[in-house]
C-alpha cells in the first residue's frame, strides 16, 4: 500500500479532536499494512502535535484562505500533498471543510468518497468503509473500484492515541495555493460557553415535548454537571426555544458522544442522523413507543419534571 493522508483542521488557532481521531485511525490502518501515515495541516507550529499523535510526514501548507475554514483553497494543497505523499487512502473529518473537499477530491481524481464514515477495515489490502444510510437506520460497506480511496469520517468513531513525544518525523512544506470563488465579507461567532456541541462526550438535548422553552435552563444545569453541551431538535429551534446553532440533526450538528441524553424528543428520521453514531442513548419520555425510545440503551418512561430535577440532585450528591 501506498499509505494514508489525514487532513487536518485548525479552529481559532488549536488543532480539532476529529485530527487526532483520523490519526488514531491512520495508524490503526497502517499498522494493518496500508503504508505509512501523513497528515496535512495549514501551519507548522501545529506539524510536531501531528507527529507525537502519529503522523509520520507533515505536510505544511501557509497558503491564503484556508483560515476561512471554506474547502475550495484546500483543493489545490490537498492535492499537492496526495502527490507529494503517494497516499492512496486520504480521510477527512465529517465537518464542515470534510463534507465539501471530501467529493471534490473524488471528482479531481474520478474516484468515489465515503461520506458520515463510523468505520474502516482492510481487507485485501483494499480499503473497506462503513458508513451511516438510510438516515442512520441502516449501515452501508463500500469498496473501491479506483486507486485513490477517499473517506470523511465521524467524530467519535476513533479513539486518537496518547501523545508519544519521543516520536520524530519530516516535516515537508507544500506550494500550490488554491483559490475560492466565495468572498467572505464578514463573520459572527455564535456565543457559546463551554465545550463545543461536536466535541463534547456528553449530549442533553431537548425537543418539543418540553413545552416550555425555559425547560432548557435546567437540561444546561445537567449538561454543565456532566462536563456535556446542551443540544435541541429542530423543532425546539424552529420555535425559538433555543439557538439553531445548537440543533442536532441532519440539517444541523452531528454529534457522536460517549452519552445522548434526549429529553422530551420524539426521533424524528433527521434528528436520529444527527445523533446516530452516540455510543450510549438514554431517553426521557412519556411515551414508551416513540422512535427514541425504541433505539435508546436505556429508557425512563415518565415527565421530565420529575425526573431531571432528581437526576440533577444525585449527581451534586456523588460529586
Amino acid at each position: 500500500m501506498s499509505g494514508i493522508l489525514v487532513v487536518a483542521e485548525v479552529f481559532d488557532g488549536e488543532l480539532q479532536p476529529i485530527s487526532h481521531e483520523l490519526l488514531g485511525a491512520a495508524r490503526k490502518l497502517s499498522d494493518g499494512g496500508a503504508g505509512p501515515v501523513s497528515a496535512f495541516v495549514a501551519g507548522e507550529a501545529y506539524a510536531q502535535d501531528l507527529i507525537h499523535h502519529g503522523a509520520d510526514t507533515v505536510y505544511v501548507s501557509n497558503a491564503q484562505g484556508l483560515e476561512i475554514g471554506l474547502a475550495d483553497p484546500y483543493l489545490a494543497p490537498v492535492n499537492a500533498a496526495i502527490e507529494q505523499s503517494g497516499a492512496d487512502i486520504v480521510l477527512l473529518g465529517q465537518t464542515n471543510i470534510g463534507r465539501d473537499l471530501g467529493p471534490m477530491l473524488a471528482f479531481h481524481h474520478k474516484t468515489a468518497v465515503s461520506m458520515e464514515t463510523v468505520d474502516l477495515q482492510l481487507q485485501d489490502g483494499r480499503l473497506r468503509a462503513t458508513r451511516s444510510c438510510y438516515g442512520g437506520n441502516a449501515r452501508a460497506e463500500l469498496t473501491w473500484k479506483e486507486k485513490l480511496q477517499v473517506a470523511t469520517v465521524k467524530g467519535k468513531s476513533f479513539d486518537a492515541l496518547e501523545p508519544d513525544t519521543s516520536r520524530s518525523g519530516e516535516v515537508k512544506n507544500v506550494d500550490a495555493a488554491g483559490e475560492t470563488k466565495i468572498e467572505v465579507l464578514s463573520t459572527e461567532k455564535a456565543e457559546a460557553s463551554g465545550v463545543r456541541l461536536e466535541d463534547a462526550p456528553v449530549v442533553v438535548s431537548g425537543g418539543r415535548g418540553l413545552g416550555d422553552p425555559s425547560a432548557f435552563t435546567t437540561l444546561e444545569e445537567l449538561a454543565g454537571l456532566l462536563n456535556g453541551a446542551t443540544g435541541a431538535s429542530r423543532a425546539a429551534c424552529d420555535l425559538g426555544w433555543y439557538p439553531p446553532s445548537q440543533q442536532v440533526g441532519l440539517t444541523g450538528k452531528v454529534v457522536s458522544p460517549n452519552l445522548y441524553l434526549a429529553v422530551a424528543i420524539s426521533g424524528a428520521s433527521q434528528h436520529m442522523a444527527g445523533m446516530a453514531g452516540s455510543k450510549n442513548i438514554v431517553s426521557i419520555n412519556k411515551d414508551p413507543d416513540s422512535n427514541m425510545v425504541k433505539v435508546s440503551k436505556y429508557a425512563i418512561i415518565d415527565d421530565y419534571k420529575k425526573v431531571i430535577p432528581a437526576l440533577i440532585e444525585e449527581i451534586k450528591k456523588v460529586k
